[in-house]
């Protein structure tokens, strides 16, 4: 039985998997957890980071605005369901070089030794990776930049590989990019980047087109004892637009852009009325994922780019998933 050795907590939101159901992750009943007008001025609210805080939850939201400014919004919650999000966004310390607001969006959190790390979608002549840290998600202190311009999905791991900081990410353009590999690189101090390595592609091909035109990277890996568990969208080009789903890999525990499995269906496409109809209809969008002693999984994700939506599996049944479904890849 596969084992979770990330951080773990035994109260995480969990809903049995249906009976009969035969797939590995299942959606929750009750969805969307958090509609768009959670906050008095949001338009919507989605792509959004949970974390364990405490005896309950606390969280970084994606809060378009009914100004549909793209910004980031702190929130609490005892049982990860039930959510009060702060309605004005966070301000962040630090340079204002770097903390000046051009956007934000897409955030993830993964908390590391003894605080609570924040990646997003930073705008700086250009989207690039902010980071950020907090030890109560009242004080938020910028750091630098990770990355130059164009890049996007930056998604740190819960521990240091090798003695070093580690994240993926996915380098991007301008605009709605259409194209997009995942990437993994290392820092000895969250500042200064670099040995990137390559971790996985588009497939472009049949035999898994849900992820045929780009691909990056979702919640923070979760640290099993078979390796890295890394939860993923994947866009494929329909002839009505993009259509986001996503899907799973398995990463090397020291060599983490080493791939050992890497599912060919998804887990969860847009089908349901909330994933489909929205601002940007058919998105999918994986952000945070919270973990039991158990290996149960409560999976936070955006629902059209308006709500956000909640999915459960287990590790066992999704390390199994991929070995059964291991996507050939030359």
């Amino acid at each position: 039985m596969a084992k979770i050795i990330s951080q773990t907590v035994s109260n995480i939101p969990w809903e049995d998997k249906p009976n009969k159901y035969p797939y590995a992750m299942w959606r929750y009943s009750k969805n969307p957890v958090i509609p768009r007008d959670a906050t008095p001025t949001s338009n919507s609210i989605f792509n959004s980071a949970v974390v364990p805080f405490k005896d309950g939850f606390a969280g970084v939201f994606r809060c378009d605005t009914r100004c549909r400014a793209m910004n980031l919004n702190a929130g609490f919650s005892k049982d990860g369901i039930h959510w009060e999000i702060n309605p004005d966004p966070i301000v962040f310390e630090g340079d204002p070089e770097i903390t000046a607001y051009e956007y934000r969006y897409d955030p993830r959190v993964c908390f590391i030794e003894d605080r609570y790390y924040i990646s997003w979608c930073n705008g700086y002549h250009g989207p690039t990776i902010g980071l950020a840290w907090t030890k109560d998600f009242q004080h938020f202190h910028q750091l630098e930049n990770a990355f130059l311009p164009y890049n996007r999905n930056g998604v740190l791991f819960p521990r240091k590989i090798n003695g070093r900081y580690a994240m993926v990410s996915r380098p991007s353009d301008t605009g709605h990019t259409a194209f997009g590999d995942i990437f993994y690189s290392e820092s000895p101090d969250l500042e200064f980047w670099g040995r990137h390595r390559h971790v996985m592609a588009p497939f472009r091909g049949n035999d898994s087109a849900w992820q045929s035109t780009k691909i990056g990277a979702g919640p923070t890996p979760i640290e099993t004892d078979e390796g890295w568990l890394l939860f993923y969208h994947g866009v494929l080009n329909s002839c009505n637009g993009f259509v986001y789903s996503f899907g799973a890999a398995l990463l090397d525990l020291e060599k983490p852009w080493k791939v050992l499995y890497r599912g060919a269906p998804y887990l969860i496409s847009p089908q349901m009325q909330y994933e489909c109809v929205g601002d940007v209809p058919n998105v999918t969008f994986p952000c945070a994922a919270v973990c039991a002693p158990d290996g149960r999984i409560a999976m936070y994700y955006g629902c059209a780019d308006t709500v956000t939506g909640l999915a459960f599996t287990t590790a066992e049944e999704t390390i199994q998933f991929l070995k059964d479904n291991n996507l050939k890849v030359q």
